[in-house]
């Protein structure tokens, strides 16, 4: 991986990282709030400035550092800043068994321990803790209970607190009790937009603007706290995201949404010229056929589907266990649970068809038609897509997340893993 190079700072990345500096007109905050647009310089500067500030005002202590899962915060913070960190003097030593980062600047030496926050249950592993500050890598991904359980944890004098997200609905309780209130949580709020990083040129913030539209675009270009409403894939073009492949598809996946009273949709996937193509699928409703179908029957008809194509996998709703292991038994096909992020899933499939990489035949109705369909429930407060004309959407979802790899650097890579 190359290293992370600072040819220069913007005023408001200075800002934050300087702002705990004695003289600095804001040094008596207690918290730093970064948000804003996608690739806009806040976390490696929110970063750098966090572990500054520690060895700036503490020795021999403990800190916190917070992702959604300790290997995003890896990937987002730790592997591109420790090869600064090195470059600037620190020493610094990895315990990936204890998820601990041990870093020494001359005789001063502090303790900075990963956590992540994904659900509910995630609190528990910080209580008993004493730290001398917490930094909140995308703190809009992780629980109330778990943020406040790490902020609760904060009790030497002079801990501070430091956060990153990009937006999310302005019901989010982040922005309603923080973001809203930084004045009277005493925190400095600083809001970035892609200008704000100078790495970034004029034509690279246009690519990064050309890849989203409706509320995506919205926040992670403009940085707003919106709330989603109308089409979940209100770009999806029937021009350029409907056709066929010109040649032979090299290499073949199936995902599937299993259901019983509910739809059932497969889709047989192939790679031709650096797209994915949603070659045909298989979509059974037992209520408008009048009959349930069992496992063995989805079998024989996902067999069908496959045809004679040589599958890498079958990736299926985690949920499924029967049909997971119904496909496991046979032992024709390796079978994949399927990662069931919803919010992380449409991202990712939305990028793939804003940059024309997903591509659907004609012959494949049910995804057409849920496409023009499937819209966000503004009833509630957290994003979510209404529960019907989904199934197609979902197995869509299904793979794209699982086959597809991950994100990088903002950009949705087509890298599946063999």
């Amino acid at each position: 991986m190359p290293k992370t190079r600072f040819e220069s700072f913007s005023s408001k990345q200075l800002t934050a990282l300087t702002f705990w500096c004695s003289g600095s007109k804001y040094a008596d905050r207690d918290a730093i709030i970064c948000d804003g647009a996608v690739r806009s310089g806040k976390t490696v500067c929110l970063a750098l400035s966090f572990f500054s500030w520690a060895f700036y005002r503490f020795e021999d202590t403990s800190f916190a550092l917070c992702g959604k899962t300790v290997t995003s915060l890896k990937r987002n913070v730790v592997v591109p800043l420790l090869p600064v960190l090195e470059e600037l003097g620190f020493h610094c030593k990895e315990y990936k068994s204890k998820n601990l980062l041990e870093i020494k600047m001359g005789a001063v030496k502090n303790r900075f321990y990963l956590f992540g926050g994904k659900d509910e249950g995630s609190a528990s592993l910080i209580q008993g803790m004493t730290l001398g500050g917490v930094l909140f890598d995308e703190v809009a991904l992780m629980p109330r209970s778990f943020v406040e359980q790490a902020l609760a944890r904060c009790s030497l004098e002079d801990a501070k607190f430091f956060f990153n997200c990009n937006p999310e609905n302005p019901q989010h309780w982040f922005y309603r009790e923080w973001i809203k209130k930084a004045k009277e949580k005493n925190a400095l709020y600083l809001h970035f937009v892609m200008e704000d990083n100078p790495s970034l040129s004029p034509q690279v913030i246009s690519r990064y603007k050309s890849l989203y539209s409706g509320t995506f675009f919205e926040r992670f270009v403009e940085g707003k706290w919106v709330a989603a409403e109308g089409l979940v894939y209100p770009f999806f073009s029937e021009k350029y995201n409907v056709g066929e492949p010109e040649g032979r598809c090299n290499r073949f996946f199936v995902s599937c949404d299993y259901g019983t009273v509910n739809p059932a949709s497969f889709g047989l996937w192939g790679e031709y010229g650096g797209k994915w193509y949603r070659l045909r699928e298989y979509y059974h409703d037992s209520r408008k056929t009048g009959f349930q179908k069992t496992d063995e029957e989805y079998y024989s008809d996902l067999k069908k589907l496959v045809d004679s194509e040589i599958i890498e996998a079958v990736i299926v709703d985690p949920s499924a266990a029967s049909f997971i292991e119904c496909i496991r038994r046979h032992g024709e096909y390796r079978v994949m649970p399927a990662k069931n992020d919803v919010d992380d899933g449409i991202r990712k499939v939305s990028s793939l068809l804003k940059e024309r990489k997903l591509v659907f035949s004609p012959s494949c109705k049910d995804s057409l038609r849920e496409f023009s369909l499937y819209r966000w429930d503004s009833t509630y407060i957290k994003d979510k897509p209404v529960k019907e004309n989904d199934h197609a959407m979902d197995d869509i979802r299904y793979f794209v997340s699982t086959a597809l790899g991950d994100s990088e650097g903002g950009f949705f890579a087509l890298s599946v893993e063999r």
